[in-house]
């Protein structure tokens, strides 16, 4: 098998079909479209001869690549989504190949530019060659590129069946881009003693850890009157979710923080008049400081009552926590995840995920879950793209943790 060209080819076919999810669905997965692949996952696994292919009525797709009497083995699942983000266009995606980067600018299309200047990772790819969108849309490599990884290396595995290694379980989820990809996931039914999401950034990425995370919804009610006789009388809820918006700490966007700091950040503002809402997604690494930054929300939220009238409605759900604390009881799972990197020829990069994976909220559910690389950049819009050798060597390590776990 070439498994640059099988992973790539596979990859670009997925890229092309729009699997966008959406928020605020009534319905699950929350876009039809999402079966399109999935039906096609189906079809494809079908076709390298696993097992228990299934494709149930939530839209997860399951299957198995069954161990020849090696059942003392424990089983190892690998997870990815085949949703793609809101935030950019998935529809009419168009995967070019630049071949054998000489370490200039890319230029996917007309108005979009991929510098090193201002993305100075590109200057590991020089030499390879690096897939990129063609217009103004997301490539999907998030995570359309683990999908791909994932059955390249179980096709590779079994093309040699001498290669000892017990049954492996693979499930690809719709919805994880909006926060449900775990919420009809049968942990029981996938059997799995533990499993690996196949959904981070760049080369080498091993993730054990995650921010804790919550959506604050905030609701304005205002009132309109004719603008020539509002005074006293009208209340601008579009100006008052400005106000709120500027009570936020700019030092604690998403553009002023990094590592282990935490932030808010605002993903929607919408309103008239009458009404208006702001969305705000808060994480933190640290518990105390997640709930913290809750309460900051919710005092904000109050003092603007007081002022206005309890002109604003509040609701802060949970999305998920740090998966490090069930991790913490299983780190002979990271510790296979570094050995198989290592034995792939790579440098493991083990880093806090700023933000999260099917893998948090699976932690927690009883699947001990950590997170390692696809080898994508510059996820959800239209500067990303990903390297083929490093796709070619996430096959490597998916094949690598199989061997380590029947050792």
């Amino acid at each position: 098998m070439d498994i640059l060209k099988n992973v790539s080819e596979r990859f670009i076919k997925y890229a092309k079909i729009d699997t966008q999810s959406i928020e605020d669905s009534n319905t699950f997965p929350s876009t039809l479209k999402q079966l399109d692949l999935a039906r096609l996952l189906f079809a494809e696994c079908e076709e390298i001869g696993l097992c228990d292919i299934r494709l149930d009525d939530y839209g997860y797709v399951t299957a198995t690549l069954p161990a020849d009497n090696h059942s003392e083995i424990p089983v190892v699942g690998f997870i990815a989504h085949y949703d793609t983000s809101p935030d950019a266009s998935d529809t009419g995606v168009l995967p070019k190949i630049i071949k054998n980067y000489d370490g200039n600018d890319i230029h996917p299309s007309h108005d979009i530019n991929i510098s090193p200047i201002e993305f100075p990772e590109l200057k590991n790819y020089i030499g390879q060659d690096i897939i990129t969108a063609s217009g103004n849309t997301l490539l999907g490599a998030d995570d359309k590129a683990g999908i791909a990884e994932i059955l390249t290396a179980l096709e590779y595995l079994k093309e040699n069946p001498d290669i000892k290694r017990g049954n492996i379980r693979i499930c690809f989820t719709p919805d994880e881009e909006v926060g449900h990809g775990a919420d009809h996931f049968d942990v029981p039914g996938f059997g799995a003693a533990f499993a690996y999401t196949v959904d981070g950034g760049e080369l080498g990425e091993l993730e054990g850890e995650s921010f804790n995370a919550a959506l604050a919804r905030i609701d304005i009610t205002g009132k309109s009157v004719h603008p020539g006789y509002a005074k006293d009388v009208m209340v601008n809820a579009a100006l008052l979710a400005a106000e709120l918006v500027n009570l936020l700490p700019a030092e604690e966007s998403p553009a002023n923080t990094q590592g282990y700091e935490g932030f808010y950040h605002v993903t929607n503002i919408s309103g008239t008049v009458e009404h208006a809402q702001v969305k705000i997604i808060i994480r933190d690494f640290d518990r105390n400081n997640f709930h913290n930054r809750k309460s900051f929300i919710r005092g904000t939220v109050e003092q603007l009552n007081a002022d206005y009238d309890n002109a604003f409605c509040l609701e802060i759900v949970n999305q998920y926590f740090n998966m490090a604390e069930p991790l913490e009881k299983f780190p002979h799972i990271l510790e296979i995840a570094k050995q198989a990197m290592t034995e792939a020829g790579i440098r493991p990069a083990i880093k806090p995920i700023r933000g999260g994976t099917d893998g948090c909220r699976l932690s927690y559910m009883g699947l001990p879950c950590p997170n390692i690389f696809t080898g994508g950049h510059n996820f959800h819009g239209p500067y990303e793209y990903i390297p083929i050798q490093s796709m070619g060597k996430a096959v490597e390590t998916i094949v690598n943790i199989c061997k380590l776990v029947a050792d």
